[in-house]
């Protein structure tokens, strides 16, 4: 491919795109530069394997550590190792965009790798590798219906008479003080994918800032349109086999809605006599062997389409804006933190909540260095969840995909770590599966959240709405989705959010994009359903426990004096360790001079909070304190009133006269009582024996 380059202004930045630059092997490269992060694609189509029943895409984004000039921690291993959950979420991202726009029935193998370059910080690498991606695609002279763009859009709330403001690719520095991060890819007008998240934010505020980016994407199109020109590239759809899927179903309608409605209560399709009706249509229509599973989701996409606009009804009978049966129940696990069993219809979701000290975050290593992660879900969908054997391992992409969406949607409900000083980890584990587990799995957190005390403001509840059409102005829209009509229907739009707005949305389409119309009246139909669960939720239990389950730890803050600090580790961590030893709680001190103690028994923490106090805590001259002997001498004896607080008790000041050997009075470890007499410039302690008139009457007896 000849070399070319394209350069405009995007957001008030350069961006970039050279075209054949590199790479030449592969079947398009696009290297694409916005501001100084700068991502290379690469398209490349293989063979075609006709006998596939799915469009074997395999989309990658590489992270590489050089892009931010970054050496890989380990000491042992320097190579990047597996994706992050970062880079799996945008390769999916990306994935979810451009996959609907190939041809049903194009059987080409095509990789599409994304490779970050370099990162400067302020312009994200997810937009410009969508961007990339939707370069090289136009270029590609393959079955595929784009272009597109994808946009990121920030939003400033209103202020007194100031009207709310959008943000387009917003900085790093503007994304910090934005109410939602919204991620829209289309093309001049319909919306193919969405994510957002949002702190709470209005349906009328989501919904223009999705118009925003479509205004936005319209313009990049324009761009990439007039470069497939240039070059000879339209999209051809392949020959389309629709009149043989009308007769088919014309002929077996009856057979093929019973199959449907059969099929309603279970995630995965077939069986159900799915092998006799198979073997009907083979012989019949004189079909090749292996055939049918290639038409199957064609014919049951017709079917579905026949039951909503001709009978009226859906697969499982439902009324199309109802919403299957609801129940929640709250602390269904002992001994642990927190647990919510959720269940929507077939669907079931088992949350637990695990609670631990702030040295517990999850570090991530990416090209920008090292961050923290406090809140981490993680979603679990094991095989008996769908009634099948398989694998157990590692999780899928898709289980990634799954456990982020439902972490971002409770993630701005949670209190900074000031008031609640915590690390949180919430597993999802998916016992019933039949649509929607993601939007399960979030209410359920939100529950086991609330049952393990964490202070949230509200509940996180979820739906999904799926879409069925004729034509963009004839549809219908189905409020919580299940398996079936998810995977033969045209859209799966997940919303999540409490009482007072949305805080994730997710969208994904299989084939149109959806219009401004769809949108506007799919948040709409999603709010409704929303506070249907949210009210379910509220019954099971409205507002966080008091109090913390008697297992989890107990996480005390504490900011001493900076110069105090190196009192409370003492020499060679001498005080720290005898602290830690004496309560058996887990004491943590950061790079801001913050201290965490953390325990399970409160006494403990109590004990540790009292003893690390007293290591920065002033003493007043004459006040009164209990202590220990750490050494004799015949001079008198070394004492210890707090960890790292010590002082002499000189023979002349223990009140009993004339002692020829003090070592003889008292042995190590003794508890006395004593008064603070002297405190010199530099810290040192002198202190006088609160009389015992016991010990006393001992020493002139011998």
């Amino acid at each position: 491919m000849k070399e070319k380059r394209i350069d405009f202004d995007l957001a008030g930045r350069s961006i970039s795109f050279r075209i054949g630059a590199v790479a030449q092997q592969a079947t398009a490269s696009v290297i694409t530069q916005y501001g100084e992060t700068t991502i290379l694609t690469t398209v490349v189509v293989g063979k075609e394997n006709s006998k596939l029943d799915y469009f074997p895409l395999n989309l990658e984004y590489a992270e590489r550590l050089y892009a931010g000039g970054k050496i890989k921690g380990s000491r042992w291993v320097k190579r990047e190792g597996r994706p992050t959950d970062e880079a799996i979420l945008t390769g999916r991202m990306i994935d979810r965009s451009v996959r609907p726009l190939f041809a049903n029935d194009f059987r080409k193998d095509v990789q599409i790798i994304n490779t970050l370059l370099s990162i400067d910080g302020k312009n994200s690498p997810d937009i410009v590798a969508a961007l990339s991606t939707a370069c090289a695609l136009s270029v590609c002279d393959i079955p595929w219906n784009g272009p597109i763009a994808t946009t990121r859009i920030g939003y400033v709330a209103p202020n007194g008479d100031a009207k709310g403001h959008y943000m387009v690719n917003p900085t790093s520095e503007e994304e910090a003080i934005s109410l939602f991060d919204l991620v829209v890819s289309s093309n001049k007008s319909e919306v193919v994918m969405i994510e957002c998240k949002a702190e709470q934010v209005n349906n009328e505020a989501v919904v223009t800032g999705i118009a925003e980016a479509v205004s936005q994407n319209a313009k990049i199109v324009t761009v990439f349109e007039k470069l497939r020109s240039e070059l000879g590239i339209s999209f051809k759809p392949q020959e389309s086999d629709e009149k043989l899927v009308e007769k088919i179903v014309h002929k077996y309608e009856k057979e093929l809605k019973k199959m449907l409605s059969e099929m309603a209560d279970k995630e995965n399709v077939g069986g159900g006599g799915m092998s006799e009706l198979e073997e009907k249509i083979t012989k019949e229509f004189e079909l090749e062997e292996g055939v049918f599973s290639m038409f199957m989701p064609a014919l049951f996409k017709k079917t579905m389409k026949k039951l909503v606009f001709k009978d009226q009804k859906r697969a499982d009978g439902r009324a199309f804006d109802e919403v299957r049966p609801l129940s929640a129940q709250v602390g269904v696990i002992p001994r642990v933190h927190g647990s919510a069993l959720f269940s929507r219809g077939e669907t079931q979701v088992l949350s637990i909540a695990t609670l631990g000290p702030l040295s517990m975050q999850q570090w991530i290593e990416d090209p920008e260095g090292q961050v923290m992660k406090r809140y981490i879900h993680h979603y679990s969908m094991p095989p008996y969840s769908v009634g099948e054997t398989g694998r157990i391992g590692s999780p899928s992409r898709r289980e990634i995909g799954h456990g982020a969406l439902s972490e971002k949607g409770v993630e701005v409900l949670l209190p900074d770590e000031e008031k609640f000083p915590y690390t949180v980890r919430v597993v999802s584990e998916v016992l019933s599966s039949n649509g929607s587990t993601s939007m399960a799995s979030t209410c359920g957190s939100s529950l086991a959240l609330m049952d393990a005390g964490v202070p949230m403001g509200a509940h996180v509840g979820g739906i999904a709405i799926g879409i069925v059409r004729e034509s963009q102005n004839k549809y219908q829209l189905l409020t919580d989705i299940i398996g079936i009509e998810d995977f033969f229907g045209e859209m799966d739009f997940k919303v999540a959010g409490t009482e007072k707005g949305i805080t994730a949305i997710q969208l994904d389409v299989k084939n149109m994009g959806l219009t401004h119309s769809q949108i506007v009246e799919t948040v709409e139909l999603a709010t409704t359903a929303r506070m249907k669960v949210l009210s379910v939720m509220n019954k099971a239990l409205s507002a966080p426990r008091t109090s913390l389950s008697q297992y989890a730890p107990r996480v005390v803050m504490l900011t001493p004096p900076e110069d105090k600090i190196g009192e409370i580790i003492g020499p060679g961590g001498k005080n720290i360790k005898k602290i830690i030893a004496d309560t058996g709680c887990e004491i943590d001190i950061d790079d801001s001079g913050k201290v965490s103690i953390s325990g399970i028994n409160k006494e403990k923490v109590e004990m540790a909070i009292e003893m690390i106090k007293s290591v920065y805590k002033e003493y007043a001259i004459g006040s009164e304190f209990d202590a220990h002997v750490l050494k004799m001498f015949p001079f008198g004896a070394l004492v210890e009133i707090a960890p790292g607080k010590e002082g002499l008790l000189h023979v002349s000041r223990m009140g009993m006269g004339f002692v020829k050997d003090a070592s003889n009075l008292f042995k190590e470890g003794d508890s006395l009582r004593v008064k603070l007499e002297e405190k010199d410039d530099r810290g040192k302690l002198r202190f006088a024996l609160v009389k015992d008139e016991d010990k006393k009457e001992e020493v002139s007896q011998s």
